[in-house]
């Protein structure tokens, strides 16, 4: 309905009423606003200070976190994220993706006008508080939040909606609100990982003997407390190497990202590529299906130091396979879950 026609059932005298719309809101971690050393000790301090990241009793965590933790970590991560940093934009390689991200998926609907496109982080800038608030000015009344995790945990997809629950209770007129479930087995996923892999894989001058499936880890302690992530991502995995037709030689499944002094799930990649490397292997590549855009965990971590790992320990040959970022086949999968989600709005 055009706001001509919804506004000739207002009584005579009445405001203008925005047209109704459904907005569709990508939401990716975050990113700090600079390598510098306070805006990384402020990402660091909302990001570590989310009961949904480190779930401790504050009296326990709190010193941690305000004394060594953000003391130290700010100056290392900063150095880290240097190492990617996209300079012309002067802004970390996951805020330009997210963005490319959300202004290719608002292409993919240019042709209605009833659907706005935005992106948010969860921490960080922009705030998913603030993209909600300027999609509700808009004339939003319906919501799509899309949290950018294949599989679902609690510290990413969980506390994403989180987020975005806290927005909204602020509010006095609130939309209606759906969330995008975790799509870890979903065809299209599925199809896109192994398409863009398989292209990858062509151009590079060898042939990976083993590939390794990194994802994010997580404390064990949260899988034994009934997280699902665990199993999310064996189950892309499996899917993956029944599309590829490799078998569990070929295709590893493996964990990287630890913090802390507590196990975390295994193994862990970084063991496993030195291990691999000192039996023999001389090519890998690794792809990082739990990210749905590359940042500092694929980009430095994986493609810079795990890279490091094997050579050093006698490995020849490493790749790092991209994420899906803002490719055909990335693209594919996030508008066709956006469009089936939002049947029965549009």
């Amino acid at each position: 309905m055009t706001q001509a026609r919804a506004s000739t059932h207002l009584p005579a005298g009445h405001p203008a009423v925005p047209e109704r719309k459904i907005g569709i809101l990508l939401v990716n971690l975050g990113t700090p606003d600079g390598t510098d050393y306070w805006s990384m000790r402020r990402y660091l301090r909302e990001f570590l200070s989310d009961p949904r990241v480190i779930e401790l009793p504050k009296i326990q965590w709190y010193p941690i976190l305000y004394g060594p933790v953000l003391l130290r970590r700010p100056k290392t991560s900063g150095e880290n994220y240097k190492k990617i940093w996209n300079y012309e934009l002067n802004e970390s390689p996951l805020r330009t993706i997210t963005r490319a991200q959300g202004e290719k998926l608002a292409e993919a609907f240019r042709d209605d006008p009833r659907v706005v496109v935005d992106w948010a982080m969860r921490y960080g800038n922009p705030s998913t508080e603030s993209v909600a608030k300027r999609m509700v000015e808009q004339g939003v009344d319906r919501m799509l939040c899309v949290p950018l995790y294949p599989q679902y945990a609690a510290s990413t997809t969980a506390t994403a909606n989180d987020a975005l629950f806290m927005a909204l209770m602020k509010m006095r007129v609130q939309p209606a609100l759906r969330t995008l479930p975790p799509y870890y087995d979903e065809p299209t996923y599925i199809d896109a990982l192994a398409n863009s892999m398989t292209k990858f894989l062509g151009t590079l001058e060898f042939e990976p003997e083993v590939v390794i499936a990194s994802y994010h880890g997580l404390p064990k302690r949260y899988f034994e407390a009934g997280d699902p992530y665990h199993c999310h991502c064996q189950k892309t995995s499996r899917l993956l190497r029944e599309k590829l037709g490799w078998d569990e030689k070929k295709l590893l499944t493996c964990f990287q990202s630890r913090f802390g002094r507590e196990e975390w799930l295994q193994p862990y990649t970084d063991k496993t590529v030195e291990r691999l490397a000192k039996e023999g292997v001389k090519a890998i590549a690794i792809i990082n299906p739990g990210f749905s855009a590359d940042c500092i965990e694929t980009l430095e971590e994986i493609a810079g130091e795990v890279g490091e790992i094997f050579l050093h320990n006698g490995g020849t040959n490493f790749a790092h396979i991209p994420c899906l970022n803002d490719s055909e086949e990335g693209m594919t999968v996030i508008e066709t879950l956006v469009r089936r989600e939002l049947m029965g709005w549009l």
